[in-house]
């Protein structure tokens, strides 16, 4: 395949823009970047596709989110609005993934995806619950992505709340996927709920079990509520991450998603275990937990990235998203500038992926990298460079214009239609299911 006409912002750092230049790719890799002119020439076989001028970039990636949360848009919380935290998962998000089965896992995980493709964003790390569809429920998550022909790591998430026999259903869930034979598309983390629904036993039991070099996936410090079970229920620690790091948990593979409510002591045991941070402004907005202090993370060298915690897989509006709400958080316009904002979207994103599909590079444009890529439809009316270009995304990219999606040199969507994909019959059934999820779910009040 051959790519032509295009403005390629390739990601690299330093980052590179290329007009009238054209990529080569074989296979899943790009073999071959240069101008269009010249790669023409090289590959007159090869199949062309005309970029029209258009910016062709490296798709996006998320560093946390909840497929399954796709069934929750546009549900109401029966009696009144929950006022903190613990009420929303407890009148919400509990009761809605107790009410999943396996068809509802299924189009939850289809629609997201198809959002996913549409938005560009062609990598994404979910973090699974359905406490009454355990046992295989991360192979019809994985079906799922492999009929999308997106890239994803997945887990199932271990928590005390079900009782111990679903805890032990969930560890051995993590494993088995884990341990299974993938395509080059997956990956397998070992899923943790949260320090407020963990016992020390499930928390030994799941490193005991967790495969030599598996990395965790658990939410921390979200709320202060993690830190009040701690000493409730006399846990041995008095800080979340104190705690995991005294189980282990911690590690160069581990992703810790929010950590909203982490002090500086806790920072630094974070940093010193090369643990990585995923940040969700979106939803720690929307939950009113907080705001976390990501600079200061950074500046103490943690690896920041950036999710979406289940929201609408545009990962643009989590750019646009941490930029303006760490300014007015701390009142000054200073914060949060764009660079920051790439380092995790971009930098920390695609290092996080690194590790977990670590056969070629993945988030730049550059020979031997994985040809992850989409075409976005923005003709600028400033000037726009390597240097300024996050402010093109902050300011002028819109969801909308993502038209061409490619995941490993396959083309998943071509001007704005799905090639992997129904949007229709999948939009159909999932809405069949979903009725049935909602009535469930209303079932338990």
């Amino acid at each position: 395949m051959l790519i032509t006409n295009a403005t390629l912002v390739t990601w690299e750092n330093p980052n590179r823009v290329l007009r009238d230049h054209a990529i080569y790719i074989e296979n899943d890799l790009i073999r071959a970047i240069g101008t269009s002119a010249e790669l023409s020439a090289r590959y007159p076989d090869a199949e062309k596709i005309d970029a029209r001028g258009q910016i062709v970039m490296p798709g996006g990636i998320c560093a946390h989110t909840h497929f399954y949360g796709a069934f929750a848009r546009g549900l109401a919380i029966p009696g009144d609005a929950p006022e903190n935290f613990k009420e929303i998962l407890e009148r919400l998000w509990w009761p809605l993934d107790k009410s999943l089965d396996e068809e509802a896992v299924r189009y939850s995980a289809l629609v997201c995806l198809v959002d996913a493709i549409k938005h560009g964003t062609t990598t994404l790390i979910d973090h699974h619950a359905s406490p009454n569809f355990i046992a295989g429920s991360l192979d019809v998550l994985a079906d799922a992505v492999e009929q999308a022909a997106l890239r994803a790591g997945l887990c199932y998430e271990v928590t005390d709340r079900d009782g111990e026999e679903k805890a032990k259903a969930g560890i051995a869930e993590n494993v088995r996927f884990i341990k299974k034979e993938k395509s080059n598309l997956l990956a397998g983390i070992f899923g943790l709920h949260a320090p407020l629904t963990l016992s020390n036993a499930t928390l030994e039991a799941c490193r005991a079990a967790a495969p030599e070099g598996t990395g965790f996936h658990i939410h921390v410090a979200e709320s202060e509520d993690d830190g009040y079970a701690l000493l409730e229920n006399n846990l041995g620690a008095a800080w979340p991450i104190d705690w995991l790091n005294q189980h282990e948990i911690l590690g160069p593979k581990t992703i810790v998603a929010h950590a909203v409510h982490v002090d500086e002591y806790e920072m630094d045991q974070l940093a010193a275990t090369q643990t990585w941070v995923s940040h969700q402004p979106r939803s720690n907005m929307n939950n009113a937990v907080g705001v976390a202090q990501v600079e200061l993370m950074l500046e103490k060298g943690i690896k920041v990235c950036l999710g979406n915690d289940g929201f609408s897989n545009s990962m643009w509006d989590d750019w646009k998203a941490a930029y303006l709400l760490h300014k007015i958080h701390n009142n000054d316009p200073r914060r949060m500038g764009g660079y920051t904002v790439k380092e995790m979207a971009v930098d920390n994103n695609s290092a996080l992926a690194q590790v977990f599909f670590p056969s070629a590079p993945i988030g730049q444009l550059k020979e031997g990298a994985v040809a992850d890529i989409i075409f976005v439809d923005y003709h600028p009316f400033t000037e726009m460079s390597a240097g300024n270009f996050p402010w093109h995304i902050l300011f002028g990219f819109q969801q909308s214009m993502v038209t061409t999606t490619i995941v490993a040199g396959k083309i998943l969507m071509k001007d704005r239609q799905l090639l992997t994909l129904d949007e229709k019959e999948i939009a159909a059934k999932a809405s069949e299911s979903s009725a049935k999820v909602w009535k469930r779910y209303g079932a338990q009040f």
